[in-house]
């Protein structure tokens, strides 16, 4: 039921453990601050993050208007639905790719989204049978790409930035994601992973590079607690950075119309 949603934003990574739906997460809030209806699906089927990041771990779906639907979890003013809610989260997803894709098409087209401005989807890390599903039936607006600085990261960001490409889906741009540390007592600053690797990417690969957000204990705390950091600690490095973020990708989604379904291109 996403005919009533007038953005589709598909937040990716080329691999697991860059932050990804810490990144989706927090944008989905910012989006809100701007009067916007918006909701956040968790499109990672194998391990679902979103209901603990918003600590709603123990919600359950009611029904929708007909006895094929449901009604999304609302948790800080979002909409978010999650596998995480279908089923126990202790508990591992052994499916197949596609039950899979059963389950990501119901999430979004069996959920009672109502009338939304923005549709945040959290896609599973990787370039995948699910994430191309997705890109190829979602009338997606755009795609944002999230990497750390090292090189192993950025070839498998790479790859995203491809996928979106070769299916024809805009490429809103690139984040680099635990950019650098600074240390809270001596603010002297350290670059864990590399630094810079984002946006040279970006500039070789011609996307919008929309930002560096610092790695910060704040983000993690704020994650697991149930209140992402620009909630949990607005005035942060990593919050603001963030803020920044969700406002590039808001202008560069503001300029393309959602993307028709294109055929395989490779």
């Amino acid at each position: 039921m996403i005919d009533r949603v007038k953005q589709l934003i598909a937040v990716a990574s080329g691999k697991g453990g860059v932050g990804k739906s810490t990144v989706a997460s927090n944008l989905a809030l910012v989006l809100l601050e701007s009067s916007a209806k918006v909701g956040l699906l968790d499109g990672d089927i194998y391990g679902p993050s979103v209901p603990t990041m918003f600590g709603v771990k123990d919600a359950k779906p009611e029904m929708g208007a007909t006895q094929k639907s449901f009604r999304p979890i609302e948790a800080l003013g979002l909409k978010l639905m999650s596998m995480g809610f279908l089923a126990p989260q202790e508990e591992a997803a052994i499916l197949r790719g596609p039950m899979v894709h059963s389950y990501l098409k119901a999430m979004l087209e069996q959920c009672d989204w109502g009338e939304l401005d923005y549709l945040v989807i959290d896609l599973p890390p990787g370039t995948g049978d699910a994430q191309l599903t997705l890109c190829q039936e979602t009338p997606l607006t755009g795609g944002v790409v999230v990497t750390t600085p090292q090189d192993v990261s950025l070839i498998d960001a790479r790859k995203g930035l491809l996928m979106f490409r070769n299916l024809h889906v805009p490429i809103l741009g690139l984040v680099e994601n635990m950019s650098f540390f600074e240390c809270p007592s001596c603010q002297h600053r350290t670059e864990v992973f590399r630094h810079g690797g984002g946006k040279r990417t970006a500039e070789q690969m011609d996307v919008p590079f929309l930002g560096h957000v610092p790695l910060d204990p704040r983000v993690m705390l704020g994650g697991d607690e149930g209140l992402p950091v620009v909630k949990r600690d607005p005035e942060s490095a990593a919050a603001k950075a963030l803020v920044d973020v969700a406002h590039k990708v808001r202008e560069q989604a503001a300029g393309h119309e959602t993307s028709k379904i294109p055929g395989m291109t490779f």
